[in-house]
C-alpha cells in the first residue's frame, strides 16, 4: 500500500500543493498512490497525538509512505529520527520529495539515519548547555531560580481585579466570599491586601472586621 501523507499547521492552509507534488512525484516512479491521510495540526505535536502515528501502526512491511518534505513528519529531529526508525524496524519505504530522500533498508539509508541521529543528539546537547549556561548566569546575578515563593500567579489574579475586590469589601462581602469568587487562599488574600493601603483600608471598614476589633 502506498500514502501520501499531508500536514498543515492551521487550517487556513490548504494541502492540495503538497497532494500535488506526491503525484507528480509518484508518476514519475511509475507509483500508485493508494489514499491521501490528511490533518491539520502543528509538527511540534507528538506523533502518538496524531493521525500520523495511528498511520504508522496500521502500515506493515513493503508499504510506502510519501511526504513532501520530512518537516512534514515532525518539526523537531528527535520526533523525526523516532519516526524513521519505526518505519526502518518495520520494513516501511520513506520517500520526501523535496529533498530528494529515500529511507529504506539499504546502507546508503542506514548512513543517512545515523546522520540525522547524530544531529538529533548534539541538538538536544546544545539546549542542554544553553539551558544550563543560562541558569547558572542568573544564579551569578543573585536572581532566585524557580517559582517565588506563594502564590505570585493567584496574587495576580487579585491585583488584575483590585477595584473589583475592593467595591466587594465596600458592599459587605466577606473576605471568604472573596477568596472563594476568585478562587484563592486567604493567606493570598493576606499577602495581597498588604501590598494595597486602599484594600486594607476597605477590609478594615468592613462591619466584620470592626465587631472583631470590639471583641
Amino acid at each position: 500500500m502506498v500514502i501520501g501523507y499531508l500536514r498543515v499547521s492551521t487550517g487556513k492552509q490548504h494541502p492540495a500543493n503538497q497532494k500535488d507534488e506526491i503525484e507528480r512525484f509518484a508518476a514519475q516512479k511509475n507509483i500508485m498512490v493508494d489514499r491521501f491521510v490528511t490533518e491539520v495540526a502543528s509538527g511540534s505535536k507528538s506523533e502518538k497525538d496524531r493521525k500520523l502515528g495511528r498511520l504508522l501502526k496500521t502500515m506493515r512491511q513493503g508499504d510506502t509512505l510519501i511526504v513532501t518534505e520530512i518537516s512534514r513528519l515532525s518539526r523537531t529531529l528527535t520526533e523525526i529520527m523516532s519516526i524513521m526508525g519505526k518505519c526502518l524496524e518495520r520494513g516501511i519505504l520513506l520517500y520526501t520529495t523535496k529533498e530528494g530522500y529515500t529511507f529504506d533498508n539499504t546502507i546508503n539509508s542506514k548512513v543517512l539515519c545515523f546522520a540525522f541521529g547524530l544531529v538529533a543528539e548534539i541538538e538536544r546537547n546544545l539546549i542542554s548547555m544553553r539551558t544550563k549556561e543560562a541558569l547558572a548566569l542568573r544564579k551569578a546575578e543573585g536572581i532566585k531560580l524557580g517559582r517565588r515563593y506563594g502564590s505570585y500567579t493567584k496574587t495576580n489574579i487579585l491585583r488584575s481585579h483590585r477595584a473589583e475586590v475592593v467595591s466587594m469589601l465596600e458592599n459587605g462581602d466577606s473576605i471568604a466570599a472573596i477568596c472563594r469568587h476568585f478562587g484563592v487562599s486567604r493567606e493570598t488574600f493576606s499577602r495581597f491586601r498588604t501590598d494595597f493601603p486602599d484594600v486594607d483600608a476597605a477590609v478594615r471598614s468592613t462591619p466584620y472586621f470592626r465587631k472583631k476589633k470590639k471583641l
